[in-house]
């Protein structure tokens, strides 16, 4: 393959040196075939196509084989490359080119002499434009140099911008760059043409001397020695011997760009050297057309990259600032100027004003004051106080850290949190009247809810166990003149006290019944009590006046014990005789009730936010804890965010006591409400506040608080010293767990077993856990571990719970009364009280002889004198009247028998248990210990 490729580039090569006389033609591109090898010992053929260089023969036409050089060498006046006087590289003898005729020669001297005409003019255009951006310059730097100075600008402390006004303010910082980099551009070319109009009149005036001194060495040149044009290379750039070009006449214009010899300026002559070896290694390169002047630069603003390449120079030159500055630059230095901002402001130190609280964590320290935590640490550290992040420290040690740090402190109290919570009323604010508030009060039995249902026309008391009120009920009752009362229904008995409290600070009217038949008791006069403190008027309500020992007179009479005189009597206490059952005289205590409160002149604000108190509170399934609510003041919609006693909440329903669905519930009106987050404590003020985060942090506060005030109370050296003495055997304790349907039931049986052992100090009930609901596990799994037995007040427990409590063998008692509460767990007490020691005389006995036995010691002879000895009894044994022993019998026999007792007149045999110091005639005493059952 190789030779065959050999002959075919021979055969090539002799045509083209034409040897051979044959036509000339581009033969077919030789075609061969090589394997290609690939990886894993594959291979595959390849077709190679090799492609043959393209030869001119010798003698060809100019401007052909050399791709036109010689024709636009030629078009010049010009000796071709290669032409008559030039060697060819070979070393052969030299080629003769054409000759142009003389037309072609006219008709090409006529083409450059306007091409130079041309050069001419756009020279004497730059140099004007020149002039003319010169002047303009002068005038600007002119006006500058008269401007007054900037006055200073004060500089402004470091704001935070949003992102459009940052924005905005870095596009006019850059539209100021880019003015201040034209105005710099402006100077800079200037100078430049300040230069350059120097420049060139040092150049005119250097070409006028060479002007000058033309003719001189002219002569010289003429007297030394004559010199044809064609003779040799001339430096002026005329054609060699043997080429085309006619030569010129001294002294003639008629060949434009040619100059005569010696009248060239050293400037040309540079430049013809250059175009001369450019032009080749043979001969010298193409004159050059265009005048000796370079041209105009530029305009300012123009991108000179695109015209030519840049130099290390030129960029670091002032001509380099005239240039366009890229979008990166202008970036790079947006982004310059952000970090400068920012480092301004980072290092300019703002003083806050920092909250503090009595109490409060580092890192909550840290954050108040915008500093880095660690450096509140090192701070702590140097003043002695180590403390991690989350720990607390006071606030003396907070306030000299924030001193340290240059801020401003504020203290506070975390108290704080509840100012402004329960707001005064705004002066000029709309009064509107509402109704009143009527609190039920008197004893068991009396018919305080038969009453109020007579009122309300409904049966409340089939629907309570027992017969007896054991919650609070709010109720509002609308008369036939439309006017409404609002009625709390207390229950009587005497655990209910903190209850009918609460019902009384709510209250504006207290009804007090009373039972003709009964009378004044114990729980009416408690009542009286309360109504007293909570300074609200007393009405009178004397009921079962239609039974036959009805004597309400009796009734008026015991009521001046109290100081309560009615108007029959002379005072201003309002009395009406009723009947529930008979449903008598109900509309005159409604008229006493109403003729009060126009007295009292009850008005209430309702364009406000609702406050309020908690008359009940209870958890039930399906509806969480659910409030019963009293609205004082403001008007309580669906939506609103409340705090009330440690729980806070958003309502999510309101419900009236029919039942009702209701939006808003405005003053005196009492709902349930929906919507806690857990369960208050009856009696708790309920208050609408403006945010969830404001209802949260007040509740925070108050859950701490609370939790403060039971770790005190475990602290408290009673109970401390109730604890010691259990330990020491000195007192008992009963621990009881109690979950009941509302909390007021639940404070009812803790405050009345509380009381059962207030004077004692030897047995003590401990309330483990308390609260609201059915039992389950959790209760179970307290009561099996502190041995506490479980009440349930009308709830039960879950049969998981059941369960639990019948694999541990935990006590649950269920109730719905409260007296058998009361009873069984005073019994349960009763059972923990030590029993009372008592001692019964049984018999004397005498000892009449004193008898030495083997292995049983002394054994006494006696008679029985008085009474019977037992044995097992206690014995004392006296002599001349004084006890000298006291123990018990070690053995009692009659003749050789033990015997378990021996009565009087019989003798015996006694033994004392460790005791043989016994002589005839002393006396023996007999007696029992009996065990009497302590109780509460």
């Amino acid at each position: 393959m190789t030779d065959s490729n050999d002959q075919d580039q021979k055969k090539v090569l002799h045509l083209n040196s034409g040897a051979g006389k044959g036509k000339l033609e581009s033969k077919k591109p030789v075609e061969t075939q090589v394997r290609q090898s690939f990886s894993h010992g594959r291979s595959k053929p390849v077709t190679v196509e090799v492609k043959r260089k393209r030869h001119v023969e010798k003698g060809a036409v100019p401007g052909i084989a050399d791709g036109g050089a010689a024709a636009r060498q030629a078009a010049q006046g010009l000796p071709i490359r290669g032409g008559a006087g030039q060697r060819p590289r070979g070393g052969g003898a030299p080629t003769a080119g054409r000759k142009l005729t003389s037309e072609e020669l006219a008709s090409r001297m006529r083409a450059l002499q306007g091409a130079a005409q041309a050069d001419e003019q756009r020279r004497i255009d730059a140099e004007e434009e020149a002039a003319r951006a010169e002047a303009a310059a002068a005038e600007a730097a002119a006006a500058a140099a008269l401007a007054p100075p900037p006055a200073p600008v004060e500089e402004a402390p470091p704001v935070i911008l949003d992102a459009e006004t940052l924005r905005e303010r870095e596009m006019a910082e850059m539209r100021a760059i880019q003015e201040e980099e034209r105005k710099v551009a402006e100077a800079a070319e200037a100078r430049r043409k300040e230069e350059e109009a120097r420049r060139k009149e040092a150049e005119e005036a250097k070409r006028r001397e060479a002007e000058a001194a033309a003719p001189r060495r002219d002569g010289a040149r003429d007297g030394a020695g004559p010199r044809t044009a064609g003779a040799g290379p001339s430096r002026s750039g005329e054609s060699r011997p043997g080429s085309s070009a006619a030569p010129a006449r001294p002294g003639s214009d008629a060949a434009p760009g040619r100059t005569l010899p010696g009248a060239a300026a050293p400037a040309r002559a540079e430049e013809e050297d250059d175009n001369r070896r450019k032009g080749g290694r043979g001969g010298p390169g193409p004159a050059k057309a265009a005048p000796a002047r370079p041209a105009a630069k530029a305009p300012v603003g123009a991108d000179r990259r695109k015209g030519a390449k840049m130099t290390v120079s030129q960029a670091l030159s002032d001509d380099g600032g005239d240039r366009t500055r890229s979008l990166a630059a202008v970036r790079r230095a947006r982004e310059r100027e952000r970090l400068r901002l920012m480092s301004r402001q980072e290092t300019a130190k703002v003083t806050r004003d920092v909250v503090l609280p009595e109490v409060i964590t580092v890192q909550e320290l840290a954050n108040r004051m915008a500093e880095r935590g660690a450096d509140v640490i090192k701070a702590l550290m140097r003043m002695g106080v180590m403390a991690t992040i989350n720990q607390t420290i006071d606030a003396d040690t907070a306030e000299l850290l924030i001193t340290e740090f240059g801020h401003r402190v504020r203290r506070v109290s975390e108290s704080d949190v509840e100012i402004g919570l329960r707001a005064t009323e705004e002066e000029g604010a709309v009064l509107v009247s509402r109704p009143p508030v009527v609190t039920i009060m008197g004893h068991v039995d009396h018919g305080k809810t038969s009453l109020l249902d007579a009122l309300r026309q409904t049966d409340v008391v089939s629907g309570e166990a027992g017969g007896i009120t054991q919650h609070i009920g709010a109720y509002q009752v609308q008369l036939e003149s439309g006017a409404k009362i609002t009625f709390i229904d207390t229950p009587g008995h005497a655990a209910f006290t903190e209850m009918r409290a609460r019902g009384a600070n709510v209250t504006d009217v207290v009804v007090l019944v009373v039972a003709a038949n009964d009378g004044v008791m114990p729980q009416t006069i408690e009542a009286i009590r309360h109504a007293k403190a909570a300074k609200v008027p007393i009405i009178v309500a004397i009921n079962k006046c239609d039974l036959p020992d009805a004597k309400p007179e009796r009734v008026r009479q015991e009521l001046l014990q109290h100081e309560l005189v009615v108007e029959e009597m002379g005072g201003d206490v309002l009395d009406v005789e009723v009947s529930a059952k008979a449903k008598r005289n109900l509309n005159k205590l409604e008229e006493a009730i109403l003729l009060q409160a126009e007295i009292l002149e009850l008005r209430a604000n309702a364009n406000r936010t609702a406050e309020g108190v908690v008359i009940e509170a209870k958890l039930e399934r399906g509806r969480g804890s659910v409030a019963t609510v009293l609205v004082q003041r403001g008007t309580l919609k669906v939506g609103d965010v409340f705090v009330t006693g440690a729980e806070w909440g958003r309502v999510r329903a309101l419900i009236n006591d029919r039942g009702q669905n209701v939006n808003e519930a405005g003053p005196a009106v009492p709902v349930e409400v929906l919507g806690l987050n857990g369960t208050p404590l009856a009696g708790d003020d309920f208050t609408v506040v403006e945010s969830e985060a404001r209802a949260r942090e007040i509740a925070e506060f108050r859950q701490r608080k609370k939790r403060e005030a039971s770790n005190a109370a475990t602290a408290r050296g009673s109970l401390q010293d109730m604890f010691s003495r259990i330990q020491a055997g000195e007192a008992k304790e009963l621990p009881v767990v109690i979950k009941g349907d509302v909390q007021g039931s639940i404070e009812a049986i803790a405050s009345s077993l509380e009381k059962l052992t207030a004077t004692n100090t030897e047995v003590k009930v401990r309330v483990l856990h308390n609260s609201v609901g059915a039992i389950n596990e959790s209760d179970i799994t307290l009561a099996n571990a502190s041995n506490a037995m479980i009440i349930g007040f009308n709830v039960r427990a879950n049969p998981q719970a059941r369960d639990l409590a019948k694999r541990d063998g935990v006590e649950i008692r269920y109730y719905s009364i409260i007296y058998n509460v009361i009873d069984d767990v005073k019994a349960a007490l009763t059972g923990l009280l030590s029993p009372t020691l008592r001692e019964r005389f049984i018999g004397y006995a005498t000892i009449r002889e004193v008898f030495n036995i083997t292995k049983v010691g002394k054994v006494a002879g006696c008679m029985v004198t008085q009474g019977t000895v037992k044995r097992g009894a206690g014995v004392r044994l006296l002599r001349d009247n004084v006890v000298i022993h006291e123990g018990t019998l070690k053995t009692l026999k009659r003749f050789k028998d033990e015997v378990k007792e021996v009565r009087e007149g019989y003798e015996c045999g006694m033994a004392f248990e460790n005791y043989d110091n016994i002589l005839p005639g002393d006396q023996i005493e007999a007696f029992e210990i009996e065990e009497i059952a302590r109780e509460l």
